[in-house]
């Protein structure tokens, strides 16, 4: 990326930053997905994927809530983009009337498959998500009552869904799981689309009908994954970003198949991988081999190092081990939202399924 789309993309986060007053753009904003936009539905839960501890949620207002960040998700400054004056409440603590305006679902460690991440304990699978989903929609159709559509409030909701990552990290990629013994890199791609077809399917038939879907990013350049399974001379590990391009370019046609089924509702792909394959010293960006905090074991900060985590954070790509900084998720949320360059969304961005 060049000086000049550089300075482009600054001038859109400043367009970006003038519509976040005022009334929000669709009524309510699900969000379904891992520890990238998790905010804190794992900390009840017994799972060593859970943060609410510092040095996480050090530049978040209140301190840490669960984020797996040194402050927002791309689901929160979605949301802020969106015109909502504050953050979509988790759905272990969201209650009465807030749940109009939407819920958040994500779960760290979380993915397709159900056994996906159950070495790192409890989750909440996107069955999971999509069975808690139904729950709050009952609640909904209660306090709206019998005279207002509930299926007619939905399916004016803007829903983003995000799974995928864990499917690889934590489960194909591991020893411990059978699934790299049973597939090739191909067919486990599709074996994952097969199930995720059917999860977004049900999500369709519970009432969405703006549906974003984000694609799996660059895992192999994680600092983790470096660590774990090493470059072998390449500047990140090949063997999983080639895995997960296959699952992105079956689930971008999984898009083209829901779109043609569906004429009422509109999906959209978000190409994540692309956007995280970005010049990154473009943007300022000067540390991304290693996280800004100290890690434990299982590449997540260690609690109470606040004192020795990284101050030049907006230098550094990744928070921890597997997490993007939040000046990251800043960058991939607006390219969410409003599309800098054509392969950032498909086929329209989030901003143009909003009007919709």
């Amino acid at each position: 990326m060049n000086m000049w789309l550089s300075i482009f993309a600054l001038l859109v986060f400043s367009k970006i930053q003038l519509h976040v007053h005022g009334n929000p753009q669709v009524p309510c904003y699900f969000i379904f997905g891992d520890s990238l936009v998790d905010n804190g539905n794992n900390n009840q839960l017994q799972t060593k994927a859970k943060v609410n501890y510092l040095p996480y949620g050090v530049d978040y207002p209140s301190g840490p809530t669960g984020r797996f960040s040194n402050g927002r998700t791309t689901a929160d400054f979605l949301a802020e983009f969106l015109g909502f004056d504050h953050h979509i409440p988790p759905f272990t603590t969201a209650r009465g009337s807030d749940i109009l305006e939407g819920v958040n679902y994500a779960s760290g460690s979380a993915g397709i498959r159900n056994e996906t991440g159950q070495h790192l304990g409890v989750h909440v699978s996107l069955d999971g998500q999509l069975k808690n989903h139904r729950a709050t929609i009952s609640r909904i159709f209660r306090i709206l009552g019998k005279n207002v559509s509930t299926s007619g409030y939905l399916k004016r909701c803007l829903y983003s869904v995000g799974m995928g990552s864990n499917d690889y990290i934590n489960n194909y990629f591991l020893t411990k799981y059978s699934s790299k013994r049973l597939y090739s890199p191909k067919n486990y791609a599709k074996v994952l689309i097969q199930q995720y077809s059917q999860q977004i399917k049900r999500l369709y038939s519970y009432g969405a009908r703006k549906v974003v879907v984000f694609g799996v990013g660059i895992i192999g350049c994680t600092p983790n994954a470096n660590s774990l399974h090493g470059k072998k001379g390449s500047l990140c590990v090949d063997k999983m970003n080639h895995a997960v391009r296959r699952f992105n370019t079956e689930l971008k046609s999984l898009i083209n198949q829901l779109n043609a089924d569906h004429s009422d509702a509109k999906f959209i792909y978000i190409n994540a991988y692309r956007m995280a394959s970005m010049n990154v010293s473009s943007f300022g960006f000067k540390v991304w081999d290693v996280g800004c905090c100290p890690v434990g074991k299982y590449g997540q900060c260690d609690p109470d190092q606040q004192e020795n985590i990284c101050k030049n954070r907006s230098e550094y790509l990744f928070w921890d081990s597997f997490h993007p900084t939040e000046i990251v998720n800043n960058i991939l949320a607006a390219r969410a939202y409003k599309a800098f360059e054509k392969f950032d969304t498909y086929p329209t961005d989030i901003s143009h399924l909003a009007k919709i």
